[in-house]
């Protein structure tokens, strides 16, 4: 009896329980299935709102644009060969001038901003990480207008120079490339000091006296030790401040005037105003393009995980 009940095959348990039970029981049983019904949700939506409408500006880049503006399907590249002109070329020039200065600018005053926020204690540097996000907190459109305010003919800064005669006449400070200049600067320079933050918070403090036991001096220990060390963030930083300010157009727009166009206000003129949404969607596939380029560039020289040994 014993053996015949062995050689009977056992049957397996069934599983009882609501349908959305034996749902889930069966995507236990295969974890990529599981995966891929997680995964669903964000893919559809990238897929819907990112990748198509893409994609329909890259087709459209290449068509022309109508009589009365709209799109004729008649496909070639002249839409780029526009940007071989003088004018446009200029604009991407100043472009790119103007989103590099103000790299370098936030750099020179983010990076002793978070090396003394990194060496205080941990109270005092929760307060300081939350004045840098500060200006988070309010629109961009009311921190442009209050720059506005300090910066023109009748503004706060004129009239404290002229009150002080320092000046006869009021200065030319708004609707110049040093306003626009200055306004990225104010406004992108949270993104240079927390990814700096972070990459000298995480520094071996001993490595620096260790520098030092072997006779090196604060210089020396700076550039052999400490810039190495902090350079994933360097990059890190300057690609999170390089990016949108090569796509900015509102404080081009409001602080600039006609006087300063970069590509982001050609790429708002051309969809908004000219209805050359052709060229428009060029421009922007130039830009995406410009923006790809930084990325890859961080990925060459610092890696998807902030690989230090690529730097050292």
């Amino acid at each position: 009896m014993k053996l015949e009940s062995l050689a009977k095959p056992q049957r397996r348990p069934t599983f009882r329980g609501s349908p959305a039970d034996v749902a889930l029981a069966g995507l236990r049983r295969r974890p990529g299935l599981q995966a891929g019904v997680m995964v669903a949700p964000a893919g559809f939506w990238f897929l819907f709102f990112l990748i198509i409408p893409l994609l329909m500006i890259l087709a459209m880049s290449f068509a022309t644009r109508s009589t009365y503006g709209g799109v004729d399907w008649k496909l070639g590249f002249h839409n780029y060969l526009r940007f071989l002109e003088p004018l446009y070329l200029q604009i991407l020039v100043r472009s790119v001038e103007l989103a590099f200065l103000t790299a370098i600018i936030t750099l020179v005053i983010a990076y002793p901003l978070a090396y003394y926020i990194a060496g205080l204690p941990h109270q005092r540097r929760n307060l300081y990480l939350m004045l840098v996000v500060i200006p988070f907190w309010t629109n961009l459109l009311i921190r442009t207008y209050a720059w506005i305010v300090l910066l023109r003919g009748t503004g706060v800064i004129n009239n404290v120079l002229m009150g002080l005669h320092i000046i006869d006449k009021p200065l030319s400070l708004l609707y110049t490339p040093l306003a626009v200049l200055l306004g990225l600067v104010y406004d992108y320079l949270p993104f240079m000091v927390l990814p700096l933050y972070a990459s000298i918070e995480q520094m071996d403090r001993s490595l620096l006296e260790a520098a030092q036991d072997l006779g090196a001096n604060s210089f020396w220990t700076f550039v052999k030790v400490v810039l190495p060390l902090t350079m994933p963030g360097i990059v890190a930083g300057s690609i999170l401040v390089l990016i949108p300010a090569l796509g900015v157009f509102v404080i081009p727009n409001l602080m600039g005037g006609a006087k300063t166009v970069l590509i982001g206000n050609l790429i708002e003129n051309q969809f908004k105003m000219a209805r050359n949404w052709p060229f428009g969607s060029a421009a922007s596939m130039v830009l995406m393009a410009m923006a790809m380029i930084m990325i890859l560039v961080y990925v060459r020289l610092v890696g998807f995980g902030g690989d230090q040994e690529a730097i050292l």
